[in-house]
């Protein structure tokens, strides 16, 4: 049978995500025929072309029209008049002039010049500037890349305003999206299911608008929703009936064999109710089966990254994910809810497995780059895979997240992992008080995160640490010693990305929250939201947290202002110049007296 896979704006497009690659890879062994579309990376790709902003240059010109007609019947309030002045400067010759930067800058970041900062930077700064016109054209929507920033006013955390927000031609950019990407990959293809990846919350809006035209456009087509937040919102997801219009079942957890099983049941028209993982709307209802089920990783295949643009990908050397584990091997952390994408506990492939499939996917797609995407690298599985990837002359760079541990004290384990071709660490360091981190339950030691840093420093690899503020009880003396720790350590932490603290409604803290001291707040009309307010009896507020970190981003050591903060840009920048030493992409002192305020942080 036909199946459409597709992954949903907006995501960083400097590699593919691993969900699709993984279903295919299950799919069509079984014999049933599957086209991957990251919409994601082709609408980066049709947004910066001539195409696209002849589009948004009449769009521009209709809004200016509106306005001006208006302006004759009534005087503009203030937004207006500031929209019309913006909309005044959208001349012709602008747009021809951004319609060959922007071919110029695609050049850049897939091309060799993508590893000279300056054009890097300006091909960066060209594609923001080049949203902010886009962004006009759907007033008031801020559609932005990075995509971190993107806002289209709608909140995706409120089912009421993701269907208010499907049918809206003005702000809402995914139903240009969908005609111009979508529906003519529909009327070629004519698959049968669609299934959508959804791995963070702002995808919820171009996914409901995306199922909603499939179902007007292509009504018998069998829609599932899957990924991360679609377990995440299980609980309040059978609620939506207004959502459940647009779609017809929902899996959650682990997807592979859950997925193969439904897509073999609806070519056979096949009894839903036993299916595993799975939540299905039928004439009675809505249900949600009780049968589960999880992977046998020994089992599972590759990644079939087949037919996706691998060339198209926002960087010059092909960066692929591989996941070698499912959930976390320490999985304790209070504050953290990442296991909920899970039913069973951690489990890893073995060390052959894992270097045999590396090494196909190395030959098979021409790249030597990879991207471990486990939650965090248990240590014994971190060295082990170092010295096989030694021993076996693989050669490949890879990145990946990881804990700091006191079982990796050893200078050979570093220089081990170095030679094995790590080049970038993402580590979660949360705090620099004792106290704070035993809250957390992170067993970690603030002299074997020292050792840590300066050991894999010293091997050559890149630290990067994400570390909070206003862990419920936390003061703000403690959280002046996590800014004094990371400046003690500074000469081996590369770059840093601070937040303040989320009360994640599956976090263990909340479940006890009186045992943390703070008590949290369900607003009724967010009703798929992820995280919860709260107050606490002591310590910091969310507005004190808030207030520390905007003090840190205006203090802090600034060797950690980057030109660019994009970490898959940084791991093929010190592969390229083989070293973690890289004062190139550190911000000029002419640019920081440009720089009113700088956020210390990574996409």
């Amino acid at each position: 049978m036909k199946t459409l896979l597709i992954f949903p704006p907006d995501w960083l497009p400097s590699e593919p995500y691993l969900s699709l690659p993984s279903l295919a890879a299950v799919l069509r062994p079984a014999g049933h025929e599957v086209s991957q579309l990251d919409v994601n990376v082709e609408m980066y790709d049709l947004f910066f072309s001539a195409k696209f902003l002849e589009h948004v240059e009449q769009r521009i010109a209709g809004e200016l029209k509106y306005l001006q007609e208006v302006s004759e019947t009534r005087e503009l309030d203030e937004e207006e008049q500031e929209l019309i002045q913006k909309l005044i400067t959208c001349t012709p010759e602008l747009f021809q002039q951004f319609a060959s930067d922007v071919e110029r800058a695609k050049g850049i970041l897939r091309g060799k010049a993508f590893y000279d900062i300056d054009q890097l930077e300006w091909a960066t700064n060209c594609l923001h500037e080049v949203m902010r016109l886009v962004s006009l054209g759907y007033y008031p929507a801020q559609i932005c890349f990075p995509p971190i920033e993107t806002d289209i006013v709608y909140k995706p955390f409120m089912s009421s305003e993701i269907l208010e927000a499907l049918d809206d031609d003005q702000i809402n950019i995914y139903r240009d999206v969908y005609r111009m990407l979508i529906r003519p990959m529909m009327e070629r293809e004519r698959p049968k299911m669609v299934g959508v990846s959804v791995v963070q919350q702002k995808q919820l809006i171009a996914t409901f608008t995306f199922c909603k035209m499939i179902k007007e456009d292509f009504p018998d087509t069998h829609i599932t929703l899957g990924g991360n937040i679609i377990t995440r919102i299980r609980d309040t997801l059978p609620e939506m009936s207004g959502l459940w219009e647009w779609f017809d079942t929902a899996v959650v957890y682990e997807g592979e064999s859950a997925y193969l099983k439904l897509t073999e049941a609806v070519k056979s028209d096949g009894d839903f109710s036993l299916l595993p993982n799975l939540i299905y709307k039928d004439a009675s209802g809505i249900h949600t089966n009780k049968e589960v089920c999880s992977e046998n990783l020994a089992d599972i295949p590759p990644p079939d990254f087949d037919g996706l643009p691998l060339e198209k990908y926002f960087v010059p050397d092909l960066i692929l994910p591989y996941l070698a584990t499912r959930g976390c091997y320490w999985g304790r952390c209070t504050f953290c809810d990442h296991f909920q994408g899970y039913v069973e506990g951690f489990r890893t492939k073995q060390v052959d497995q894992i270097t045999e499939e590396i090494k196909f996917l190395k030959e098979k797609y021409g790249t030597r780059f990879f991207h471990f995407t486990d939650e965090s690298y248990p240590p014994a599985l971190f060295q082990k895979l170092s010295r096989r990837l030694i021993e076996t002359k693989l050669d490949i760079a890879w990145t990946t997240h990881m804990r700091f541990e006191e079982s990796l004290l050893e200078e050979q384990v570093w220089q081990d992992v170095a030679e094995s071709g790590c080049k970038y660490l993402h580590f979660g360091y949360e705090s620099g008080n004792q106290r704070v981190l035993k809250l957390m339950d992170k067993a970690t030691k603030l002299d074997a995160i020292e050792t840590n840093l300066r050991m894999s420093s010293d091997a050559g690899i890149w630290n990067h640490l994400m570390g909070f503020f206003g862990f419920p009880g936390e003061t703000e003396e403690e959280a002046d010693d996590s800014k004094a720790f990371v400046e003690k350590n500074s000469a081996y932490i590369h770059s840093l990305g601070f937040m303040t603290f989320v009360l994640g409604k599956y976090s263990p803290i909340a479940f006890e929250p009186e045992k943390y001291g703070l008590t949290y707040y369900k607003n009724p009309e967010w009703d798929l939201a992820l995280d919860y307010y709260f107050t606490t009896n002591g310590g910091l507020s969310i507005q004190d947290a808030m207030n520390v970190f905007d003090e840190f981003e205006r203090n802090h050591n600034t060797k950690w202002d980057l030109r660019t903060c994009v970490r898959e840009y940084i791991f093929l920048y010190i592969d390229k110049y083989g070293s973690n030493h890289l004062p190139q992409l550190e911000v000029t002192e002419s640019q920081r007296q440009q720089i009113q305020h700088t956020a210390i942080g990574m996409v």
